[in-house]
């Protein structure tokens, strides 16, 4: 896995499939790490130049300047990390705190990315009070106070029951995020309002919703899909909030739905050229 520096990050990135199809950045939920798309990479891989990274303060990637975070942040992540790769534009997938992202990242940098593929997410995901009270566990206690909880809203019943490996493969990733990165990601996650910049996006937009997501519902989904000019809404049956994971053949088959309906190829650049303009 190789590293790079950009904006004040180290990050931990990966690129998959032939270097001459279109660029797909994935972005993570709260809490995960690149590897929330594994059961989905292979086939995407197979079609899109899929660019996997570790969120700032996740994984292998750094904490950077602890004064910056935020959407604005993150989104501003993303564009750093394109322009360090020298890749002008991509299609930009996201998961849930990896959606609020996406939405950032289209709305300020509109010329950047070509469409965005919301999984899991709103403009707006839970209370304050409740992020508050999340953020205050896991500076008590680590990741330990907040864990299975946090897995509760990630899978469904059914799940957490019949599919043991799958959740425990999940609850060691959670605990070994780093506390003070997930503590940052909650508060991006606490202070985000999106719904006047998801107005002014332009580039094609897809959300997908699971049914049984109680941190994202449908409603919320549904809400985000008539706040994005011409957005498309699906819902995924059976399933909740890591929806790659938990759903990763509906989850594959709504994006290549989307992707496959004439969208345009990505392209690179030479970032230092287009510094000096």
């Amino acid at each position: 896995m190789p590293y790079l520096r950009a904006a004040d990050l180290t990050v931990a990135y990966e690129f998959s499939g032939r270097e001459d199809a279109p660029v797909l950045v994935l972005a993570n939920a709260l809490g995960t790490t690149m590897h929330v798309w594994s059961a989905i990479l292979a086939p995407l891989a197979s079609t899109y130049r899929v660019l996997r990274y570790d969120l700032r303060g996740h994984g292998l990637t750094s904490d950077g300047n602890p004064t910056r975070d935020g959407i604005d942040v993150l989104a501003e992540d993303v564009v750093a990390l394109l322009d360090a790769l020298g890749v002008a534009q991509a299609h930009v997938a996201g998961l849930s705190l990896g959606g609020l992202i996406a939405q950032g990242a289209a709305a300020r940098f509109p010329h950047r990315f070509a469409s965005i593929l919301l999984l899991a997410a709103g403009n707006q995901i839970g209370t304050r009070a409740a992020w508050d009270e999340r953020i205050a566990a896991v500076e008590r206690g680590g990741m330990a106070a907040v864990v299975e909880g946090v897995l509760q809203r990630w899978f469904t019943p059914r799940t957490l029951t019949e599919r043991p490996e799958l959740v425990d493969g999940f609850r060691t990733m959670l605990l070994r995020a780093p506390a003070a990165g997930y503590a940052a990601g909650c508060r991006a996650v606490r202070d985000a309002d999106l719904r006047a910049a998801d107005a002014t996006i332009r580039c094609p937009a897809f959300v997908l919703s699971g049914a049984d997501d109680p941190a994202a519902p449908p409603s919320v989904g549904s809400t985000l899909c008539d706040a994005i000019p011409g957005a498309q809404l699906r819902v995924v049956a059976t399933a909740a909030h890591i929806l790659p994971a938990e759903a990763p053949a509906a989850t594959l088959d709504a994006m290549r739905a989307f992707l496959g309906d004439g969208i345009g190829r990505a392209g690179e650049f030479d970032a230092t050229a287009e510094a000096k303009r």
